[in-house]
């Protein structure tokens, strides 16, 4: 009977290339199998190859946002939800940063492309809800779960390169949030109060 395939190996996999990606080193089949303590052949096994292994660390990087923005719990109130939503992101890439930057590596597939959509269906999802609300107008909630997306991404890239201090999350994050919400025709002063909550709840820090 074959050997079970070890989940550390794979795991240490996983975490070396994403290492090696973020530090732009070669990563060749014998010096990733180096690094993470293992065969040349693991990879093989776990991964079926090289181009198995690079989805693989961008799948483990969805799978990771998923799970955090899996603790943010709705309310009824959408805008608390959304802030909370992006505390939320911004943590999970402070904690997981290689494999929050391999995630964007589309020069490889996902094995389970609908797993992204675990990390933006929730911001669709409490977006809706506040233009059903009325905190919103009538915008498409797409557009406004892009538009915080995006604007949480350039924040967090800025901070994980160093551009900007990691105090930059707390400080201008929830403004960005406001801003976005704002764009989208909520009331000033209770989507300050919505997102100055929001944040609080959804950052473990």
């Amino acid at each position: 009977m074959p050997k079970p395939a070890d989940a550390a190996v794979r795991t240490a996999l996983i975490e070396q290339a994403a290492a090696m990606l973020a530090a732009r080193e070669p990563v060749t089949l014998r010096a990733l199998a180096g690094r993470a303590g293992t065969s040349t052949m693991a990879v093989y096994t776990h991964f079926g190859g090289m181009p198995g292994l690079w989805g693989a660390v961008r799948q483990e990087g969805f799978v990771h946002l998923a799970a955090r923005l899996a603790t943010v719990h709705p309310t009824d109130d959408p805008v608390h939800d959304l802030a909370a939503l992006g505390a939320a992101y911004a943590d999970n890439a402070v904690a997981h940063p290689l494999l929050y930057r391999a995630m964007f590596d589309a020069a490889v597939d996902l094995p389970d492309p609908e797993v992204a959509d675990g990390g933006f269906a929730p911001l669709v999802a409490a977006a809706s809800r506040a233009c059903a609300d009325g905190r919103f107008d009538p915008v498409d909630p797409v557009d406004v779960a892009t538009r915080l997306w995006a604007a949480g991404h350039g924040l967090v890239l800025l901070v994980l390169s160093g551009v900007l201090p990691a105090e930059a999350l707390r400080a201008q994050g929830p403004a960005l949030a406001e801003a976005v919400c704002l764009g989208a025709g909520d009331d000033p002063a209770r989507c300050a109060a919505s997102v100055r909550s929001g944040w609080s709840a959804g950052s473990a820090g």
